[in-house]
């Protein structure tokens, strides 16, 4: 279960998501009688909401104090838009059926409807992120949906690379998903304060969060359970996409095992993906793959060390601390 929410001086985080939420609802309560029921499926895709939780804390850490502004929720809704479109494109990428135990919008509709869906969110996401008086979260935003898109591109171009380095791995991952954390981040800091060192040391912070998030997501895409994890699995070995469990397998097994991996990576067997996690899990690459997580997420943690102590503080320590503990 997702850690608690905090309540400070009688602002509490569940309003300010519940705000959040109502911001996203209007943005699309004009939206054409076909396109609303797309709109309202994706509601199922919000689960954590870990970006705009993320916002709001920073926003309220950079400072100590309990002060969430307007800004701070329009920027939380940004960003909670980017990651939704997101999670639709993806879903496209990996012919996924189930999301959050739901049925995927491709799934439903098909690959140009959730393209066009994906498409939709952004460009709705932007246009909010330019209701602000300063440009300078747009820019970033900008900035963080380029970087996206490349890590995404490159991950796409880098399938059945079976030499793939664990630095390059880190680079995709950093750009597909560590960034849109660290902006978010970066964003509800820059909302609260001009003081570049406390930006700068939760931009750290959401970095290391990202990074650790998506390795875990990686992991249990081998070890978990559909059940529990509640979207499709075993999507990565399917598209031929090398994470970082199966490139430290390949970098330290023996030659038969390295072999067999590339060939069930390689097969159209339709068990090829049982095989490709009964293989790996028995190994010392889920643990490694854990251990780098968790530097990640130590790593995170230290950043924020400058900042003031608060009980938004202690949340953002939480939060980093749940992400190598879950199991969905």
């Amino acid at each position: 279960m997702v850690p608690p929410l905090v309540v400070e001086s009688g602002t509490t985080l569940e309003a300010a998501l519940a705000a959040v939420r109502n911001i996203f609802e209007r943005q699309f309560a004009g939206a054409a009688a076909p396109v609303q029921p797309l709109i309202d499926h994706i509601s199922h895709f919000r689960g954590k909401m870990l970006r705009p939780m993320l916002v709001l804390l920073s926003g309220l850490a950079s400072r100590g104090i309990p002060e969430i502004s307007d800004e701070h929720i329009v920027l939380a809704t940004v960003v909670e838009m980017i990651h939704l479109a997101t999670l639709v494109h993806d879903d496209v990428l990996d012919n996924a059926d189930v999301r959050r135990r739901a049925a995927t919008i491709n799934h439903l509709r098909g690959n140009q409807a959730a393209v066009l869906l994906g498409d939709m969110l952004i460009s709705h996401a932007f246009h909010l992120c330019s209701s602000l008086e300063s440009q300078s979260y747009s820019r970033l935003i900008g900035q963080t949906t380029n970087l996206v898109c490349e890590g995404e591109l490159i991950q796409n171009l880098s399938r059945q690379n079976w030499e793939l380095t664990e630095d390059t791995y880190l680079d995709i991952i950093y750009r597909k998903t560590g960034s849109l954390i660290e902006a978010s981040c970066r964003l509800g800091a820059m909302a609260s304060t001009e003081n570049q060192a406390i930006i700068e040391a939760l931009a750290r912070y959401g970095r290391g969060v990202g990074m650790a998030f998506q390795i875990i997501d990686d992991v249990l895409d081998i070890t978990g359970s559909p059940k529990v994890v509640g979207k499709s699995l075993g999507t990565d070995i399917e598209q031929g996409k090398l994470t970082l469990p199966m490139i430290h397998f390949l970098a330290c097994a023996d030659r038969p095992h390295r072999d067999l991996l590339i060939n069930l990576l390689e097969s159209s067997a339709p068990d090829r993906i049982d095989h490709v996690r009964k293989l790996i899990q028995p190994s010392d690459s889920i643990a490694y793959s854990c251990e780098q997580a968790q530097n990640c997420v130590d790593q995170a943690i230290a950043a924020i060390g400058v900042l003031p102590q608060s009980e938004s503080k202690v949340q953002l320590i939480e939060m980093a601390e749940f992400v190598t503990a879950r199991d969905k």
